[in-house]
């Protein structure tokens, strides 16, 4: 497959982006080099290779699911910079508009 600036174009414009030609030709010697790779690796005999199907051979190691007790409002607010008590209090971020 040969890298050329058209490829580039297509690509730039499918990803909604902008190059200059300077990064174009950056962009065209990078896709040409991980094209060589693949190829590299299309050369590889994998006759009998199984397709590996997780990184690991481990199951899935799961916890039980133990309700415990959590921290009470109290303690939740203790630390807060801002707190009326039972909730925190934090900077109005929204803003009425007029229409």
């Amino acid at each position: 497959m040969e890298v050329n600036d058209v490829l580039v174009e297509k690509l730039a414009n499918l990803a909604r982006l902008q190059f200059s030609e300077g990064e174009k030709e950056i962009i065209k010697h990078d896709l040409q080099r991980m094209i060589h790779f693949v190829d590299k690796l299309n050369e590889l005999d994998t006759t009998g290779v199984e397709p590996l199907l997780h990184m690991s051979d481990n199951d899935n190691m799961l916890r039980e699911d133990v309700v415990k007790g959590s921290v009470s409002r109290e303690e939740g607010v203790r630390n807060a910079p801002a707190t009326d008590g039972v909730f925190f209090k934090v900077p109005k971020v929204i803003r009425k508009t007029e229409a």
